[in-house]
C-alpha cells in the first residue's frame, strides 16, 4: 500500500467515525439515537448519568475524527487501529458476556474491519521503507524540537 492510499483510509476511517458517532456526542442527538436503537432491539433503560458517559465518548470520538481528516499521519491510523482493537475486545465481551443489544454486533464488525486494514496497512507501509532497521519506526508526527 502506498502512502497516499493509507492516508485515504486514515482520512476515511475518520469520516465513518464522524458518521457514526456524531449523534453520540451530545444530548439533544443521543436520545433519537437512542430510539432509533429501541426500534431495532430492546434497549435499557438509561440514566442521566450512563447518557453523560455516551456523550462524553462521543465527543473524544468527534475531535479524534476531526484530526484524522485534517491530518491524516500514519502514525495517526496505526494508533487508530490500536483503538479499535480496544473497542471491539470490549464490545465482543459485552456481546458475549452479557448479551447486550444485537446492535453492537454491526459496530464490532466495522471496528475489526477497519482496525485490521489500518494495522496492517501500517505495517505494510513502515515494512516498504528503504531506511535501515534502526529508522523503521512511526513517521514523525511534529517536528523534532532540537
Amino acid at each position: 500500500m502506498t502512502e497516499s492510499r493509507y492516508r485515504q483510509l486514515v482520512r476515511a476511517s475518520g469520516i465513518y467515525d464522524v458518521l457514526a458517532t456524531a449523534a453520540f456526542a451530545t444530548p439533544w442527538t443521543y436520545p433519537l439515537l437512542f430510539q432509533l436503537f429501541n426500534r431495532l432491539a430492546p434497549m435499557p433503560a438509561f440514566e442521566p448519568t450512563h447518557a453523560l458517559f455516551v456523550n462524553l465518548l462521543g465527543s473524544v470520538v468527534l475531535v479524534w475524527s476531526a484530526l484524522r481528516i485534517w491530518r491524516p499521519d500514519p502514525v495517526f491510523g496505526l494508533f487508530d487501529a490500536y483503538a479499535r482493537a480496544l473497542f471491539f475486545c470490549w464490545q465482543m465481551y459485552y456481546l458475549l458476556v452479557h448479551h447486550v443489544t444485537p446492535v453492537v454486533w454491526a459496530f464490532a464488525a466495522i471496528e475489526l474491519l477497519l482496525g485490521v486494514l489500518q494495522a496492517v496497512g501500517y505495517w505494510r507501509l513502515v515494512g516498504r521503507s528503504t531506511a535501515p532497521a534502526a529508522e523503521k519506526r512511526a513517521p514523525a508526527v511534529l517536528p523534532d524540537p532540537a
